[in-house]
């Protein structure tokens, strides 16, 4: 995964730059259980961050266990400050190296990473052993073919970059069927993040996102004017909450 996470600056800024309501974080969780299939699942989370599903999964999916697998120790040095859970055992490692014995885990979720992982079919072959048999893998994404992130809309290089940088669901199914998964399903599911556009721009200064970092100064600063503009304006009017959308592939392991 990109080493960009090792940035201890974007480390402190992901987590309350990322964040998002309690009902939304609530019906994100009960979502990517709800593919688990049983009752009480073990569940690894391959690119954990700062740990925000670990521990809403801890605590909503009554799992037997729950691990966090990340690469940066910066991230997991904020994973344990901010969502330290009884229920949740933080590991260093990668999507192509999990650090646990095999066939472990019920569920597996990698949320906003797979455009980080530099070998995605090594990847696929090292979460198809960790899973046990029709275990399940939720990959929480933005394929390429429908990049829709609000940040387009002021900073527009970043789409340009995303679309070489994120891969196509194809590409990704592709992979995934190469290591022995099946397909289940893919949909798109959407939900609240900031309750206006001004809170979206009061979290963006902080540049929370990696994709920030492939900006210079200068276009950063352009686009968060454009967002604070379009925040003034809102402020006449009644706020809107600002809602994220990701695709979500669903897959089996053989």
């Amino acid at each position: 995964m990109s080493r960009v996470y090792d940035d201890e600056r974007l480390a402190g800024a992901y987590q309350s730059g990322n964040e998002m309501p309690e009902e939304s974080l609530r019906a994100w969780t009960e979502l990517i259980g709800s593919f688990a299939g049983r009752p009480a699942p073990s569940v690894v989370e391959v690119g954990a961050g700062t740990g925000m599903f670990c521990s809403a999964m801890a605590r909503w999916l009554r799992p037997s266990r729950v691990v966090g697998v990340d690469a940066s120790e910066a991230m997991l040095r904020q994973a344990r400050r901010f969502n330290s859970h009884p229920g949740v055992h933080y590991l260093a490692g990668t999507a192509e190296a999990v650090p646990t014995r095999s066939r472990l885990f019920d569920l597996a979720l990698m949320s906003r990473v797979i455009h980080h992982v530099p070998d995605r079919r090594r990847a696929a072959h090292e979460l198809a052993r960790v899973l046990r048999p029709q275990g399940v893998i939720v990959i929480r994404t933005t394929f390429r073919e429908r990049l829709d992130a609000l940040v387009y809309d002021y900073w527009p290089r970043l789409r340009e970059l995303d679309e070489r940088r994120f891969p196509s669901e194809a590409e990704v199914l592709e992979d995934f069927a190469a290591a022995g998964f099946t397909i289940r399903s893919v949909t798109s599911f959407a939900r609240p993040v900031t309750a206006s556009l001004g809170e979206y721009h009061a979290r963006m200064v902080a540049r929370p996102q990696s994709k920030f970092t492939q900006l210079t100064a200068v276009e950063f600063q352009d686009g968060l004017r454009r967002l604070e503009a379009a925040a003034h304006a809102e402020r006449g009017s009644s706020p809107a909450p600002v809602e994220e959308r990701y695709d979500v592939a669903v897959l089996s392991a053989a």
